[in-house]
């Protein structure tokens, strides 16, 4: 990688700026003064709230895209596979320096005193619990969350959902994602991690290479640094036995009775591995589980869109695995009930052909608590389309357990099929728009209707 010192550059161009990593570093070096351009294949929520803040954003994909004048370009790993010629074109110039987005981290973080978050599920909420915390105790963290926070402390002084916190303390809180081993680009001095599962299979070979990433991370953490998570867990014992960190089981710091705004024992173990991190660093209990307390959650993680006319409640999630929905569903029925006669619709976008696939019995197992799941088809992303899975196979397996699952060919074929049922619905009836794709589209035109 490029020895780059980032006090020296003033223009910097990022491809794939619309990724919801990478436009937390965009924010970033724009709050420190730098001219950030930048472009993404669509539009959409991130790149909105980017040009409200002055970046000029071209919606597209082309080297002839990057300004006269750019001193640096960053991009995401994503170009790898979705535009290669682009991403070759750009590694092989040899007039503007060029960083990926984990190059990126790595740069920001060699001078912090870094926690970064990481595991399969419940990295965004705990990262984005740690930097409600350390906010409200005046401990001013710089953080990069991989959502938009709901109600960010330092949006650049301007009214915007950010995924970005500019802090003047050391503390720099990242989100750190496995895919790629992207996090190994992290330098942290507390390492969180929540769970390992079963994951981007379509890098990753086996549940043993996921591990294995997991422990060349874990082992990235100094000999005065700590490690985070269950080391009980099966999936987690040999990631973190005989690492330099000292290990600390985020089990010690549960609290069953824990008030938190938002539902669910899967959000109650996030609150415990934030409170870990927070008695590290010495903050006062009663403080820190005040701003537990406080936290309303982040973009697309049990997130209430509002009351249709039909007065039906719709949110979205962005729960894509098996185990994901399957907590999400149970924190929905903690607060809405099958008892008192809550109806869940759930419209689900399968994300990724290879996930689908690989994990096929699982999905088919994880809508129980489902009253109704429609599902689009699959979100299929960086990967092509062999034939062998599709949102009918899935809809097919579902129903071998719930019978109460439904496949449709289009976002439009979808839209009039809920806006049928809406108008014989009313209230005591949910519509959840779930996946990490663009399920929440079919929200938007319900809530445009």
């Amino acid at each position: 990688m490029q020895d780059i010192d980032l006090s020296k550059i003033k223009n910097i161009h990022f491809i794939g700026i619309g990724g919801i990593g990478i436009s937390a570093v965009a924010r970033m070096m724009m709050h420190e003064g730098k001219t950030v351009t930048g472009q993404d294949m669509q539009d959409g929520e991130v790149v909105e709230e980017l040009r409200k803040l002055g970046m000029y954003i071209v919606t597209g994909q082309s080297y002839e895209y990057i300004p006269m004048g750019t001193q640096l370009i960053v991009y995401t790993i994503a170009i790898d596979t979705y535009d290669p010629e682009l991403a070759s074109r750009i590694k092989s110039q040899k007039n503007i320096p060029v960083l990926s987005y984990p190059q990126m981290l790595d740069i920001i973080s060699r001078d912090k005193y870094t926690i970064a978050v990481a595991g399969t599920h419940g990295k965004t909420t705990t990262t984005a619990m740690i930097a409600q915390i350390l906010c409200d105790t005046e401990n001013d963290p710089t953080v990069i969350v991989g959502s938009l926070l709901v109600v960010p402390h330092d949006t650049l002084g301007k009214k915007n959902r950010s995924n970005f916190i500019a802090g003047k303390s050391k503390y720099l809180v990242v989100e750190a994602c496995e895919y790629r081993r992207s996090f190994l680009n992290i330098n942290p001095k507390i390492l969180v991690i929540t769970n390992i599962d079963n994951d981007h299979l379509d890098y990753y070979k086996d549940i043993k290479d996921i591990q294995n990433a997991f422990r060349e991370m874990a082992m990235k953490a100094p000999s005065d640094g700590f490690v985070i998570c269950n080391p009980n867990d099966p999936n987690i014992l040999d990631v973190v036995k005989d690492i330099k960190a000292k290990v600390i089981n985020w089990q010690d710091y549960f609290d069953g009775n824990l008030k938190l705004k938002i539902p669910g024992i899967h959000n109650k173990k996030d609150a415990a591995a934030a409170q870990a991190v927070s008695s590290v660093l010495g903050v006062n209990t009663q403080e820190t589980k005040k701003a537990l307390g406080e936290f309303p959650g982040t973009w697309k993680r049990f997130e209430f869109r509002g009351k249709l006319k039909s007065d039906v409640l719709l949110y979205d999630d962005y729960a894509h695995h098996p185990t994901e929905i399957i907590a999400t569903l149970e924190g929905f029925r903690e607060l809405y009930s099958k008892e008192a006669d809550w109806k869940i619709i759930v419209v689900f976008q399968p994300h990724l052909f290879s996930r689908t696939k690989l994990l096929l019995d699982s999905f088919a197992k994880s809508f129980k608590d489902a009253d109704e799941v429609i599902l689009l088809p699959i979100y299929f992303a960086r990967e092509e389309n062999d034939g062998t899975i599709s949102s009918d196979i899935l809809a097919t397996e579902i129903n071998k357990i719930t019978n109460n699952a439904k496949s449709f060919t289009g976002f439009k074929e979808v839209e009039e099929y809920l806006k049928t049922r809406i108008s014989n619905m009313g209230e005591n009836n949910i519509i959840v728009t779930m996946g990490a794709g663009e399920a929440s589209k079919v929200g938007d035109s319900l809530l445009n209707d």
